[in-house]
């Protein structure tokens, strides 16, 4: 059984950075897009970060060039550095990583997701 586990998460004060990492345990193949969300309370999840098997990423509005993704797809890990941080960012970010597999003709989907790491933004 696979298990995706992030790490880097804690209290920051504002302006401060933080870098999140995580890592597969076990190892999945054909892995398509690997991605960060977060959930603050009383809002809905939302994407943070993606970056994709051939290198190419993606931010939330949000962002605003303050984050950066970077992932070695081979070894199953993926980070996230986040610089400028308000407090709202403050939120827990769950690391997704998602695969495809064609088999026969039919693409074998698959879901990753870690148990979140807490992202308080705070002085």
């Amino acid at each position: 059984q696979v298990q995706v586990v992030e790490s880097g998460g804690g209290l920051v004060q504002p302006g401060g950075s933080l870098t999140l990492s995580c890592a597969a345990r076990g190892y999945i193949s054909n892995i398509k897009n690997m991605n960060w969300h977060r959930q603050a309370p009383g809002k809905e999840r939302e994407l943070v970060a993606t970056i994709a098997n051939d290198g190419a990423t993606m931010y939330g509005n949000f962002v605003k060039g303050r984050f950066t993704i970077s992932g070695d797809i081979a070894k199953n890990t993926v980070h996230l550095q986040m610089n400028s941080l308000t407090p709202e960012d403050t939120a827990v970010y769950y690391c997704h990583i998602y695969s495809a597999t064609n088999k026969g003709g039919t693409l074998d989907t698959k879901d990753y997701w870690g148990q979140g790491t807490q992202v308080t933004v705070s002085s």
